[in-house]
């Protein structure tokens, strides 16, 4: 696995994001510095993992994993981190506010309770809503995509290796085979969709063609 650098350090990352919190939440509820010390080094370690084997050249430098805390997708993705740990460890206020702060900031919408996977990639991921679904590995999620649930609050159920492209939608009881991509502006509702497959259009008309060319290995070292 490629080891992590980052553009600045672990210390004025900690101060860079406390500074933003407290700036952009000037209220009464202080976050727990301590807390967000913890959550912030569990972040690293699993921006990590999870960009160790991310092939776009902005996710490396010299053989090492590179977290740049003005990229964008980068940090989203660290927030998005920090607010699920914040999470784990029952910091209400601190969850909120990193979730705040990372919709604010790039218009994605990732709830701290929501599970990740241990790899996946933001694409400047704005306007991007990603529901209470089950994720698995090797997630790939463009700008403007939805995934959500139904008036039934159902929601999909994705398999390893999926690709979401730009303006796409998946709602409602969904199961999602491995090796899947939603094509651009396509839209999936109440559909099972097998292993290996390509998915275009928009409901109830889609085109589903085969997957052969595993166009995930474009984004990770699979």
């Amino acid at each position: 696995m490629r080891k992590l650098k980052t553009s600045i350090s672990e210390h004025n990352l900690f101060n860079y994001i406390f500074i933003q919190l407290r700036n952009f939440f000037p209220d009464n509820n202080n976050i727990n510095k301590k807390n967000l010390e913890y959550c912030l080094k569990i972040a690293l370690e699993r921006i990590e993992l999870s960009f160790s084997i991310i092939k776009n050249k902005y996710y490396f430098k010299n053989n090492f994993s590179f977290f740049n805390h003005l990229n964008g997708d980068h940090y989203s993705a660290l927030l998005y981190f920090i607010s699920n740990n914040a999470f784990k460890i029952n910091d209400e206020v601190l969850a909120t506010k990193t979730f705040l702060l990372n919709k604010h900031m790039f218009s994605i919408d990732v709830f701290y309770s929501i599970e990740m996977p241990n790899h996946f990639i933001f694409v400047h991921p704005l306007g991007t809503i990603l529901g209470n679904a089950k994720y698995d590995d090797f997630l790939v999620v463009y700008q403007n995509v939805t995934v959500g649930s139904t008036t039934e609050g159902l929601y999909p159920k994705f398999s390893k290796k999926t690709i979401l492209y730009s303006n796409s939608s998946i709602l409602g009881k969904c199961k999602i085979g491995e090796n899947f991509v939603l094509a651009s502006n396509s839209f999936i509702v109440n559909k099972n969709i097998g292993d290996n497959k390509i998915v275009k259009g928009t409901y109830p008309k889609n085109n589903i063609s085969e997957n052969n060319n595993s166009i995930i290995k474009h984004y990770f070292d699979l």
